[in-house]
Order: structure tokens, then C-alpha cells, then sequence
């Protein structure tokens, strides 16, 4: 089949007709590339750059994942932008953040993670400023990622697993206290306290809810 390029209404280039193997060859070949995001959907390739506002909001709250689980004392397998993919599926994709919390005891001393026989990550984080062209959610529904976090820069969207589709929260199944609405709080505040400072302050409120839920 000959490939076609789609001009996508995002940042991304979106491509048709591309085989799984030259999307493991690309994925190959672009493992050094840190600023390239691929995203496959049984013969659809888009290509991505993350921009600074992308990258900067994903690290916050990548930041927020690693407070909360210090402050719990809970063990975590912090995997990034981890390559999800099945190749039974014909999908892949790679989250902005992802992390094995509740199945961290069955990866943390894997060199390699094979989804045809590890589970997924328990929490993927996408941000979506730029959007994609592909619907990203389904991807990881298929994949049985149990909880999704997505923020477009405004809007922060708790997304559970319930069956084969994603229901919104208002609370974060993983902590049960971490509400949306906080979350979002914090987020807010990116736009006027520094990255060091907004994070002493979540830090502090996780404690708070720690303590009185003692």
C-alpha cells in the first residue's frame, strides 16, 4: 500500500497507509529524539512536536504524581513517554507522563516492558494543548489503561476505565482525595508562583489531607 500525507489540522503531520514494521522502524530510529511523539491507529501515523507549554504543563504535573506518592510513601515505576503498543491491536502511542503505581511490584525491575504480557501503566497524563488528529482516548481504552489525566491548558478532565470505555471523575481513583477541582487549582497557579514555590504549596496540601484523613 502506498502512503498518503494528510496536512492535519494540528502541529502534527498526519500519515495513512504506513505498515506496523515502518512504524516500529520509525519508533527505532527515533528512540534518541526526545522532542518527537508518534502515535499509530491501524495504519495512521501522526507525528508531533511537543511545544514549551506542552512540555512544561506535562512536567508539572508529572511533578504533582511524584509528591503525592512521596507523601503516601507508595512505591511508583515512572516510565515518561513510554512506547505503549500491541501489535494485536495495531496501535501505539506515547503518553506525555505514565506510571505503574497499583502493578509497580510486577515491572520495577524489568529492563523491558511488553504490554502482550505486563499490564499497562495505571496512570497516563496527556496534555493537549495541540490536539491530535487521532482520538488518542480510544488508544488507551484499547490498551486498558486504567486512569487518564488530561489537561488542554484550561480544562483538566479525570478520565477512569469502566469496561471498554473512559468515564470523567471528579476524583482520581488512584488518590482518592485528589480532587479535579484542586488539581485544577494548582494548575492556576503556575501563572503566578514559581515551579519551586507551587510545588511546596501542593506538597503542603497533600499533607493536610494526609493528617485529617488520619
Amino acid at each position: 500500500m502506498t502512503a498518503t500525507l494528510i496536512q492535519s489540522q494540528t502541529s502534527g503531520i498526519l500519515l495513512k497507509n504506513i505498515s506496523w514494521k515502518t512504524y516500529e522502524s520509525l519508533l527505532n530510529e527515533l528512540a534518541q529524539q526526545r522532542g518527537i511523539r508518534l502515535t499509530y491507529d491501524r495504519g495512521n501515523l501522526e507525528i508531533m512536536t511537543p511545544s514549551a507549554p506542552h512540555e512544561k504543563s506535562g512536567e508539572l504535573l508529572g511533578n504533582f504524581v511524584e509528591v503525592l506518592t512521596d507523601e503516601l510513601n507508595v512505591d511508583i515505576c515512572s516510565l515518561g513517554s513510554l512506547t505503549c503498543k500491541r501489535q494485536d491491536l495495531e496501535r501505539g502511542l506515547e503518553p506525555d507522563k505514565c506510571y505503574y503505581i497499583q502493578n509497580e511490584d510486577l515491572v520495577w525491575n524489568k529492563e523491558q516492558i511488553d504490554l502482550n504480557e505486563d499490564p499497562p501503566p495505571d496512570l497516563a497524563i496527556e496534555i493537549d494543548i495541540t490536539s491530535s488528529s487521532i482520538d488518542r482516548l480510544e488508544l488507551y481504552a484499547s490498551l486498558g489503561v486504567p486512569e487518564v489525566w488530561r489537561y488542554d491548558g484550561k480544562r483538566l478532565i479525570i478520565y477512569q476505565l469502566e469496561g471498554n470505555e473512559y468515564a470523567e471523575s471528579e476524583v482520581s481513583p488512584t488518590f482518592p482525595f485528589l480532587l479535579k477541582s484542586e488539581m485544577l487549582r494548582f494548575l492556576e497557579l503556575k501563572k503566578t508562583t514559581k515551579e519551586k514555590a507551587l510545588l511546596r504549596l501542593f506538597r503542603e496540601w497533600v499533607r493536610s489531607q494526609i493528617q485529617s484523613g488520619d
